[in-house]
């Protein structure tokens, strides 16, 4: 007996729903599933995003996959739409969470670098040295795949974030970044009790002391 179209239709969403359940338990998957979860999920305002968010990545196999995990990295912060945090590290030892600043970040020509050197690029940046109390970024609504939805646009980086709901506490998020024609992949769940602190003070203080 054929299948009804509504029936189909459910199959579908059932289909999809176990493997967006699969992806965020795994945290691996590939790119056209993850852009097919992003089709599939509802879009988000900008302001829903304000707050504080933790965070990690869903391996993709792009470049960048072990990137965010190798400089520490914790999520990311909205305190308002006009001004975001888009990179919370966690200190050595996991003490402490703070903010750094993109823009230093030796991006530029890393599409023609292998994973293994991007990484070992990057492990010559101490992130302490990058703390910042100052905001990198915006969220707007800006249109990706046919879809306009809460984006996070970093200040003096070509990256574009796109948010879409997975639930009220629960967002993926698509990395466009011009280096790149293949997007990254991350989730981010809501977290707001980590209290970051906006105290540059209190960051200098644990710079000087990991830095000598």
């Amino acid at each position: 007996m054929a299948c009804s179209p509504e029936s189909i239709v459910e199959l579908r969403r059932k289909g999809e729903a176990k493997m967006l359940t699969e992806m965020l338990r795994s945290r691996v998957s590939t790119t056209a599933a993850v852009l097919a979860a992003f089709d599939e999920l509802d879009p988000l305002s900008s302001d829903s995003l304000v707050g504080c968010w933790s965070g990690f990545v869903i391996a993709t196999g792009h470049p960048m996959d072990g990137l965010l995990n190798a400089v520490g990295w914790y999520g990311k912060m909205f305190k308002s739409v006009d001004e975001a945090y888009p990179l919370i590290i966690r200190s050595p030892g996991a003490s402490t969470l703070f903010s750094i600043d993109p823009s230093p970040l030796p991006l530029a020509g890393c599409a023609k670098l292998s994973p293994a050197d991007l990484v070992s690029r990057f492990s010559t940046v101490s992130p302490l040295a990058l703390s910042t109390t100052v905001s990198h970024g915006r969220l707007r609504m800006v249109e990706y795949r046919g879809k306009v939805t809460g984006t996070l646009i970093y200040d003096q980086q070509p990256i574009l974030d796109h948010f879409v709901m997975v639930d009220s506490n629960t967002v993926l998020g698509i990395m466009d970044f011009k280096e790149f024609r293949q997007p990254g992949a991350f989730v981010l769940q809501r977290d707001d009790d980590s209290a970051v602190s906006i105290d540059r003070g209190g960051w200098s203080q644990l710079a000087a002391q990991q830095l000598g």
